[in-house]
Formats: C-alpha cells, sequence, structure tokens
C-alpha cells in the first residue's frame, strides 16, 4: 500500500481526496505553517500530494512576498527535500489562473495559449511550476494540475456565494458565459489515477461540460425545490460596470479550457455536471 503524504493539515482538496481514497493508501498530513516540516523523514513516503498554499487572489502589495515565500518557495524547497530523500512522486496544485483573468469575451485555453498571470498569486503559481521542472527525473516524477473553479460540498469560494444566492433571490442575470469548472469528486479521482499510473508531466483536468453560472444558480435552486427566474434585463448594465469592477467579470467571465486538453486514458469524471450539483446541495 503506498504511503501518502498531503501538505496542509486543514486542506479542502486534502481531506476531500483522502476521503475519496478511503483505505487504498496509508495517508499522512503535515503543516506546512512552520518550520518543522524540514525535519520529517520524507524517505517513508511514496508521494507528497502538495496543496499547501495561499489559494484566494489578494490586490494588497504588501501580501506580494508572502504569495512567493509560500506559493513559490516552499514548494520548491519541499521538492527538492522529496527528491533527495527518495520519494517517488510529488504531485502539485497549480491553478488555471496562471492563464489571467476570465474576459468579457469567450477565452479558450488551448495547448499553444501562453500562460500569463495577471497577479501574484498566478505568478507565484507559474514560478512554483518552473522551479521544480528542472527536479524532474525517471526516480521522481512530476505531476503538475492546473484545475480551474473546484467546488463541492464545504468549498471555499465563489460557489458557496453563488450558492446562497440561488436561496435567496427570485431573479438573477441570464448572462451567456461559458466557465470551466471542477467538482472535488472529479479531482478526487484524477488524482487517484495520476497515483496509480505513476504519471508525470502537466494536466488540465476539468468537468465534461462547460459551466454557464446563471445556469448553475438555476440548478442549485431546484435541487432546494426553489425557482430562480432568469432575466437578460440587467445584461446591458452588468456589460458596462462589468469593465471596471471586476467581481462582475469573476463571475459572469468568459474562460474554459479546450476540451481536448482535458482528456485522459481512463475516465475521471464520476460525476456529470448536474449530479455535481445535486451531491454538493444535498
Amino acid at each position: 500500500m503506498k504511503r501518502i503524504l498531503i501538505t496542509a493539515k486543514n486542506s479542502y482538496i486534502g481531506k476531500a481526496f483522502a476521503t475519496w481514497t478511503a483505505n487504498k493508501y496509508m495517508v499522512e498530513y503535515i503543516s506546512c505553517r512552520t518550520e518543522e516540516w524540514r525535519k520529517l523523514d520524507l524517505s517513508k513516503f511514496d508521494v507528497i500530494l502538495h496543496v499547501a498554499g495561499i489559494a484566494h487572489v489578494s490586490t494588497d502589495p504588501n501580501m506580494e512576498s508572502i504569495y512567493y515565500k509560500v506559493n513559490r518557495d516552499l514548494t520548491i524547497d519541499l521538492a527538492t527535500k522529496a527528491k533527495s530523500e527518495g520519494v517517488k512522486q510529488f504531485i502539485f496544485l497549480s491553478s488555471l489562473i496562471v492563464y489571467g483573468d476570465s474576459s468579457s469575451e469567450m477565452r479558450i485555453i488551448n495547448q499553444n495559449t501562453i500562460p500569463n498571470p495577471s497577479n501574484f498569486y498566478g505568478n507565484s503559481k507559474l514560478q512554483a511550476e518552473a522551479g521544480i521542472k528542472p527536479l524532474e527525473s525517471d526516480n521522481f516524477k512530476i505531476v503538475t494540475l492546473r484545475p480551474p473553479m473546484i467546488y463541492g460540498k464545504g468549498s471555499k469560494g465563489n460557489y458557496p456565494k453563488l450558492a446562497k444566492a440561488a436561496m435567496k433571490i427570485p431573479i438573477f442575470p441570464d448572462i451567456d458565459n461559458q466557465r470551466s469548472m471542477l467538482h472535488i469528486d472529479n479531482l478526487s479521482e484524477f488524482i487517484r489515477l495520476m497515483i496509480e499510473n505513476e504519471e508525470n508531466g502537466l494536466f488540465f483536468p476539468q468537468n465534461r461540460e462547460y459551466v454557464k453560472t446563471s445556469e448553475m444558480v438555476k440548478s442549485i435552486a431546484e435541487v432546494h425545490g426553489k425557482k430562480v427566474k432568469l432575466t437578460k434585463i440587467f445584461n446591458p448594465l452588468l456589460s458596462i460596470i462589468g469593465i471596471k469592477i471586476g467581481i462582475i467579470n469573476k463571475v459572469f467571465g468568459n474562460l474554459v479550457y479546450e476540451q481536448s486538453l482535458s482528456e485522459y486514458k481512463q475516465n475521471y469524471r464520476v460525476r456529470n455536471f448536474k449530479e455535481s450539483i445535486r451531491v454538493t446541495e444535498k
């Protein structure tokens, strides 16, 4: 049985993965908030699932150095130690954010799209990727994942805010946008396959379906027996203020991976979109 070390004791992704793969692996957690992790003997682990990091986007310039220290430097130092102590596989959770922000126009990321972070969160993730890449070898496989927005029961970020809106408001803007998203169970299954197949490389897991924000809000409401009327009456106003207010673009903007980027030799999409909403809300 493989031994997996998950960085970040309270990680949403780490805990979900451990639950999803219960009894398949021997899992341990470690906090990276202090320097104590440097004293740990990593030689007993086969895989490190590195999910520790600062996940939210901040525009506070005083936070910039912290982002690079945690998201970049910690990742490189941990991977270097892991390789030197004989760990066989290092799985790093990067992000779609390395490609920049969503847009009012359709944005499709394909294999030729060059990363272009728009903030130090995205740049710190991209620099971490570059920093661990030279460590890769036949005996030290590195898997880098660039997932889109991750959601599921207990998740943070925009999803719970939209779910709250679905429960409280009777009408919602009907804007034709498309987003790549990834349910936590689909991500957990993908990580399991990475471990089982001893993979290495760069991967772009996502749900099979793109998501339209308004349809997601409507679907959430339906699970709870409520109805949300979708209307385009607010669209002209939102188009104008969306240019100036980032949160509008973040919620209703467009940003997707080309579907071919996310194909894998085995099926990891264990939840379709409708089912994932039911599982999340129930």
